[in-house]
């Protein structure tokens, strides 16, 4: 895991080795155990790195990289965990190595070989890397699959920019920083700014699955190669031939191999590594998969909260490290910690990422550290796969009881009608009232019933936030149409148009899917890639530890989205399928045990001293010279959440997180 960069430059004494060694800097948490930089023969192109070291430990396998001939360079971020056996096929192709067993020269034998297209398709792993062809005076990126690592972009003034973060981006003073509308928008519905664009207008965000080609003059070309809706067929395993009765068996066994070989794969590192183990199905199925595969004991870490008790699953995390004799690890926080750490908070999120989980898996990826680990596995993606959030039951239940018979059976005229005489009454809170008028707002607009799992504000909210006719101009993307990125629903006023793009691309392939996989698409669309796995690698990777997510391998997530929904959820039990996948393994209360999810006290801390530091930043700040927000509306909401008189720690949470990365990174 390390931290890259590059910059392509048509400007006349350009003193690029200085403007790259600052970006490179700028990450340099990323990758600590050191640094380089490549630059052209002609001084126009040039590509930095700092690394991690945790495969190859060797000064052989430092980046940048290149061939013998000196014609391909490679800058790159992540794990190939199949490298051993691509470096395989290329020896018997003739490629000659010269590292021991470095994954990243699997990237410059492998493009030379394959190109890059064919080279992306058969990499097994988390990866964004750039490569620099310098006969075809060409720069290449990619960003793996999934969304797991991140790669951002800019153009400005005739110079073209990448970086793993944006803060190495803006490392360079001459890059102007100013806040996009429309993802200001968007990142009020979502939490954070949906790919390509990021909060800081004119630097995007390479999405998920995408490679993208630019040429020495800047020209942009943009190509998704892969994406979960080409796997989604239901009848695949019928058609297969496996019957009825033996499906749910099949879905079982398919899911704990796959998810075994997935933790094996991760096993690959040079380096101490461990696992955050909360206590829940996700991560005690990797400790005990991990824990039959190791000759020493595990090194597991746990966070907890000394001042709001009833959030700790320490209790369970304690079982699990008891079953399998792991060295355990626990740190406890409160809400003065919290408090101390917000700035750090803000600068390493690069953009807001409004989610508060941040502020606990700082706290424990900080005692991973201090205990000499460097690699971390991790649970992400299993939600969203089984259906493991108590907010995705609703939705199924409200769209099968209330969302399928209304939008089928009411006129549009009615649909309208109903929105006018209800939704202006909603309650400000997220209540169940709410959500129904909500749902009636978005059949009436024609957008779907389910945004994402991280829906902060909703439609009939937002208004009462916003001043609504300052994003009357619309900021288009010309840029991004003519890249050929995924545009629809960007420069919309309505989020839901967003979605409807995503929705879009399912259908084409999939047009009857269930309700789940409708759900679990959308996510791997946005919430996954850019919120949780964001959160996961920013926060991680300022304490210099690569996160792994086995949950999200690519042969588990192209099984488990072929599963229809019926066997996914089963008598109104969610994660149906995982539960019985490692009943064996785990104990039944640990398998049974009710989802808390890994959270933060956040409604409770906004209450106190939390509370009066989040209301001063947010009031005060020079965001409102734009006239963006109903300020009076928000200070009202402070008000009635710090008197208990309703629960708005969502919504305020999502604008503190933006305001407060406005005034350091803007203002």
């Amino acid at each position: 895991m390390c931290g890259i960069s590059g910059i392509i430059q048509n400007t006349p004494n350009y003193p690029i080795r200085k403007k790259l060694a600052e970006m490179s800097f700028a990450i340099k948490h990323r990758g600590p155990d050191g640094a380089d930089i490549w630059l052209s023969r002609n001084q126009l192109v040039g590509l930095a790195h700092q690394r991690l070291a945790i495969v190859d430990l060797s000064s052989k396998a430092n980046q940048p990289m290149s061939d013998k001939d000196q014609t391909i360079f490679v800058t790159f971020n992540g794990e190939i965990y199949n490298h051993i056996k691509l470096r395989r096929e290329l020896v018997k192709l003739g490629h000659k190595f010269s590292t021991n067993h470095s994954d990243t020269e699997i990237l410059v034998h492998g493009y030379k070989e394959w190109g890059l297209n064919s080279l992306v398709n058969r990499l097994d792993g988390m990866f964004a890397f750039a490569i620099w062809d310098d006969k075809k005076q060409i720069l290449l990126l990619a960003r793996d699959r999934i969304g797991i690592k991140p790669l951002y972009f800019c153009s400005h003034k005739g110079s073209f920019r990448f970086a793993s973060e944006i803060k190495a981006i803006l490392a360079d003073t001459d890059i102007p920083r100013e806040m996009d509308p429309n993802s200001l928008n968007h990142y009020l519905s979502f939490m954070v700014a949906p790919a390509p664009l990021t909060l800081f207008k004119g630097i995007y965000k390479l999405p998920a699955a995408h490679i993208m080609q630019v040429t020495v003059n800047g020209k942009m070309s943009a190509q998704r190669y892969w994406d979960t809706n080409k796997i989604s067929d239901s009848e695949t395993y019928k058609k297969g031939g496996i019957p009825e009765k033996g499906q749910e068996t099949f879905f079982i066994e398919g899911i704990r191999s796959r998810f075994e070989k997935a933790v094996q794969k991760r096993l690959m590192a040079d380096v101490p590594f461990g696992v955050f183990l909360s206590g829940g199905i996700d991560s005690s199925a990797n400790v005990a998969i991990l824990s039959h595969l190791m000759d020493r004991p595990l090194d597991t870490f746990t966070v907890g909260f000394s001042d709001y008790t009833h959030l700790n699953e320490l209790g369970y995390a304690k079982q699990i490290s008891s079953k399998f004799n792991t060295n355990h690890h626990e740190v406890l926080i409160g809400e003065t910690d919290a408090l101390n750490y917000l700035s750090d908070l803000f600068h390493y999120q690069d953009e807001p990422i409004a989610d508060w989980v941040c502020v606990p898996l700082h706290f424990v990826s900080e005692l991973a550290r201090k205990a000499g680990i460097k690699v971390i596995q991790v649970g992400e993606g299993s939600d969203e796969q089984f259906c493991g959030y108590d907010s995705w039951m609703r939705y199924l239940r409200f769209a099968k009881f209330f969302w399928a018979p209304y939008t089928k059976t009411v006129p549009a005229s009615l649909k309208s009608m109903m929105t006018r005489l209800t939704c202006p009454f909603a309650p400000s809170n997220r209540g169940s009232i709410s959500q129904l008028f909500e749902a009636i707002h978005r059949a009436d607009k024609g957008q779907n019933l389910f945004f994402s799992g991280a829906n902060a504000i909703w439609n009939i909210h937002k208004s009462r936030y916003l001043n609504r006719e300052i994003f009357a101009k619309k900021h288009e993307y010309e840029d991004l149409d003519q890249a050929n990125f995924e545009t629809a629903g960007l420069a919309s006023e309505e989020s839901g148009d967003l979605i409807s793009g995503y929705y879009d691309e399912l259908y084409k392939v999939y047009p009857n899917c269930d309700q789940l996989t409708k759900m679990a698409y959308c996510e791997f669309k946005l919430r996954l890639p850019e919120l949780l796995l964001m959160r996961l690698d920013k926060i991680s990777m300022s304490h210099s530890i690569e996160g792994r997510v086995p949950f999200l391998d690519q042969s588990l997530v192209e099984f488990t989205m072929k599963i229809p929904e019926e066997y996914k959820v089963r008598n109104g039990t969610s994660k149906y399928l995982l539960k019985k996948a490692f009943n064996d393994l785990l104990p039944s209360e640990v398998i049974n045990r009710k989802k808390m999810g890994f959270a933060a006290p956040v409604s409770q801390w906004l209450k106190g001293e939390f509370g009066s530091l989040a209301y001063e930043v947010v009031m005060n700040s020079k965001i409102h010279e734009h006239g963006y927000f109903n300020k009076d509306y928000i200070a009202d909401r402070f008000v009635q959440h710090r008197a208990g008189q309703d629960d708005h720690s969502l919504h305020l949470w999502t604008i503190f997180n933006l305001v407060s990365w406005y005034n350091h990174w803007i203002n």
